[in-house]
């Protein structure tokens, strides 16, 4: 199964560190960064769920809820949760769902049989709360997550749902932002955007972040 942007993230039941997780039912009306490991106690994936449990506050007033994922069994899971607990200076505040069945991994599609036929790639998922995928990353195992560019898309996704705007390239928030080409009635402009906006080209406008 091939998942684009756009596509309703498909729901699932399984077991976690958590108990049992009912997908669309756990996000509930939240925001979600669903993301993978290849197996527990890789060395990048324990920074990454260490970095993630202490962005917590920063998920929490986005109303973004964070799940992992491996495909090792619920016990495994407690054991690396210690590790990462310990190396990294923290605690692990979210589930990490155990899928030795790969159940979740195919309907995610996250096993690459040219990268390794049996581990999930890193892939990322950032789902909204009408449980449509809103961005798919990929990452080889070598490169750890971004997860100030996470955070960053987010913020984006968040902004441009409620405003006629697009975030031009490495925006970010309290930046100036874009006003959509379609958006050409001045009056709604002028409505919309009461700090006015600078024509650079007729389909390039900017204008003052509308949040600020």
């Amino acid at each position: 199964m091939t998942l684009r942007l756009g596509d309703t993230a498909p729901d699932f039941e399984q077991e976690s560190t958590a108990g049992v997780i009912k997908f669309h039912e756990w996000l509930g009306d939240s925001w979600g960064v669903l993301f993978s490991h290849p197996s527990d106690f890789t060395p990048v994936c324990t920074t990454e769920l260490g970095l993630t449990a202490k962005l917590k506050d920063e998920f929490e007033k986005r109303n973004v809820k964070a799940i992992a994922l491996s495909v090792d069994p619920v016990d495994s899971h407690h054991a690396w949760v210690n590790d990462i607990n310990e190396t990294q200076n923290t605690r692990v505040n979210f589930p990490i769902i155990a899928d030795a069945d790969r159940k979740v991994s195919d309907l995610y599609d996250m096993i690459h049989p040219n990268a390794n036929a049996t581990l999930t790639v890193r892939s990322l998922f950032i789902i909204d709360p009408a449980k449509k995928i809103r961005l798919i990353i990929t990452y080889p195992a070598s490169t750890g997550r971004n997860f100030d560019e996470i955070l960053r898309v987010i913020d984006s996704l968040q902004l441009t749902e409620h405003h006629k705007v697009a975030t031009p390239g490495n925006w970010k928030p309290g930046e100036d932002v874009v006003i959509v080409p379609a958006l050409q009635d001045p009056e709604e402009i002028k409505q919309r955007f009461p700090k006015g906006y600078k024509v650079i080209k007729p389909y390039l406008r900017m204008t003052p972040d509308p949040r600020q």
